[in-house]
């Protein structure tokens, strides 16, 4: 009977199930970044190959990274709402296809990146992939409140992998858009986290609106966000991009600011969400923005 239980499970696995294993709205975020800082890592425009294989290697690794979260994840994932479609909770996809399905993405994407772009950038890429999927997802994430601040420097990465990809090397301009994105994530992550704090208390994780209260959580947004603010023009002062650059960072770091200082008011209950949602515009113009100035 359990044999034939199993067999049902496998076959009730479909493409979109292994898909959605591979959370593509984080890795394509993921990759995007990595594709910035290909782009700005040097005067002229990378090789084609190098782009196309190590971004697909890239990828891969994000992907088989994702697939470890969600089998770490299950049982929380069974009980929070946001989450509990996921095939790992519905028993579409088992442990065994998991881990074979994660095995294999991460093998072949090591393979790329190993023939196509630099060991710096292997060792790199899979030192992101024990960062998330086991330092952060097994330990970090039910050991602090801080998860999302500590774990956030494998989120951080993926613009060093990319400058890496086409130099070889690790540089200043590559650890100041690591920093942008380290300094991006907690009021990121928080928004959302104020959002879905019984989620995160029927789950037990203890996330920073859970374990110190929202008012508190909303005060760190806002603290944050100004760090932020500030951090973006750093590639200014560094040399790295000019007037373009610097006129996007004012305003969409104006935007950022009126979000968190409109959620730490607290007199508006979309705030949260509206926020989350403008972070992510955020990073995405502020990234296009630098590699616009560096092209023109």
């Amino acid at each position: 009977m359990l044999d034939t239980d199993r067999t049902s499970l496998i076959v009730s696995a479909s493409w979109r199930d292994y898909l959605e294993l591979c959370k593509p709205r984080v890795v394509a975020e993921m990759v995007f970044t990595a594709f910035i800082g290909m782009l700005v890592a040097q005067p002229f425009l990378p090789g084609l190959a190098t782009v196309v294989f190590g971004l697909s290697g890239i990828c891969l690794v994000g992907f088989a990274s994702a697939a470890i979260n969600h089998m770490a994840d299950r049982r929380i994932d069974a009980l929070m709402a946001r989450t509990a479609h996921r095939p790992m909770v519905q028993h579409k996809i088992g442990i065994l296809e998991g881990s074979f399905f994660a095995l294999v993405l991460g093998g072949v994407g090591t393979v790329l990146l190993v023939v196509f772009t630099s060991p710096l950038t292997t060792l790199l890429t899979l030192a992101t992939l024990v960062g998330y999927s086991f330092i952060y997802t097994f330990y970090l994430k039910y050991a602090t409140p801080q998860n999302i601040v500590i774990g956030g420097l494998a989120g951080a990465m993926p613009p060093l992998l990319g400058w890496s990809a086409v130099t070889g090397t690790v540089e200043p301009g590559s650890l100041i858009l690591v920093l942008i994105i380290f300094t991006w994530t907690p009021p990121h992550f928080w928004a959302l986290a104020i959002e879905r704090k019984d989620d995160y208390q029927n789950a037990k994780v203890p996330m920073l609106p859970v374990t110190h209260g929202i008012p508190h959580t909303r005060l760190q947004i806002l603290i944050y966000t100004i760090a932020l603010v500030a951090v973006s023009f750093a590639p200014v002062l560094y040399g790295m991009s000019g007037w373009l650059y610097a006129l996007a960072a004012a305003g969409l770091g104006a935007g950022f600011l009126y979000n968190a200082i409109d959620l730490y008011r607290a007199k508006n209950e979309k705030a949260p969400m509206r926020t989350f949602r403008f972070s992510i515009w955020y990073l995405t113009l502020l990234f296009t923005a630098l590699v616009l100035d560096h092209l023109l």
